[in-house]
């Protein structure tokens, strides 16, 4: 068996990749490198460079490799730039993903886990959210995301496809190895902003809002550690080989923390008083999400080994440093 990865050299794709090889599977990658780097990619992992909406390829590939099992990461994922941006966000996350899953079906490919997000929540009246929470996005990123699953489920019904859909709280921290980490120079994650102010490459940093109906104002995430969430895809693709149904399963630890609590997290352990901003809201951000992760620990006896934010910003903040280092020595 071999699993295609779209979207394996970006920041959680080439987590899941390393979680693959490390369990001694097969593994293809299909990349633009639009957001992704190529050394993101192990030695011995084939990387394909293509769209995935490029149908031929799609078929090429899979034929070639012997794919019969598929990851799907590469989408759109920054909320601003998807109220920006809505065509753009339902082409790359909605149109590109319904080319890529009538290919791979056609190549024969019958199992599908799905790289989706807590943004198809919205912002309900709970305080955490469960999978059998009504979706209710409120930006195009998580509508677009909303509606692939929508289509995977449509299509499972009417072909031999069986799936797993992970819906992502907030993904952070990085390989605990040093093997990868978020290399975007201009990404949007908290964590990893927060840590290229304390490290030197970014001057200074913005909270968005302090106004929000949270205990001190700033936006209350959770954050769940990419290793261990990589660890999640890997256990979700083994219940599907199993027989297991499909599945909708939230990807979190079911603890939250603000902004503000992050950002005092890096600086504490940095030892970096860097300069943060206030500044107004951004469009599309909801005031709290958190994860009812009961779910996915009782399916798939998944227990995750990095839930603690300290952890996780040392993780990020020792990747942040190495970039630095090579920037400077090149």
């Amino acid at each position: 068996m071999t699993v295609l990865v779209t979207g394996g050299a970006g920041y959680i794709g080439s987590h899941a990749v390393l979680a693959l090889v490390d369990a001694g599977e097969r593994v293809v990658v299909l990349d633009d490198l639009s957001t992704g780097v190529r050394t993101a990619v192990p030695d011995g992992v084939p990387l394909v460079l293509g769209d995935v909406a490029d149908a031929d390829l799609v078929r090429r590939t899979v034929a070639a490799h012997g794919v019969d099992e598929l990851m799907h990461f590469a989408a759109k994922i920054v909320v601003p730039d998807s109220v920006a941006d809505p065509l753009g966000y339902y082409e790359a996350n909605t149109a590109k993903t319904r080319s890529l899953l009538a290919a791979a079906l056609a190549g024969g490919v019958r199992r599908l886990v799905f790289s989706s997000t807590a943004a198809v929540y919205g912002e309900p009246d709970a305080s955490v959210l469960g999978e059998d929470t009504p979706p209710a996005p409120i930006n195009p990123y998580g509508r677009s995301k909303l509606m692939s699953e929508w289509m995977i489920a449509d299509a499972a019904r009417a072909h031999d496809l069986r799936y797993a859909v992970l819906r992502y709280f907030n993904v952070a921290g990085a390989d605990p190895q040093g093997r990868a980490g978020q290399s975007t120079p201009n990404a949007t994650h908290l964590i990893k902003v927060a840590c290229q102010a304390a490290v030197g490459t970014r001057p200074k940093m913005a909270i968005y809002g302090e106004d929000y109906a949270t205990p001190d104002g700033t936006c209350v995430r959770d954050y769940i550690q990419v290793s261990d969430l990589a660890d999640a895809h890997l256990a979700a693709l083994r219940r599907l080989r199993e027989g297991g149904e499909s599945m909708t399963l939230n990807c979190g630890y079911g603890q939250g923390a603000s902004v503000r609590e992050v950002v005092e997290a890096v600086k504490r352990i940095s030892g970096v008083d860097f300069p943060v901003e206030r500044a107004p809201r951004r469009a599309g951000d909801p005031a709290a999400l958190v994860a009812d992760a009961t779910r996915i620990r009782e399916t798939l006896a998944w227990t995750p080994r990095f839930a603690d934010l300290d952890a996780i910003v040392a993780q990020a903040l020792a990747w942040e440093r190495r970039l630095a280092s090579e920037a400077a020595a090149a």
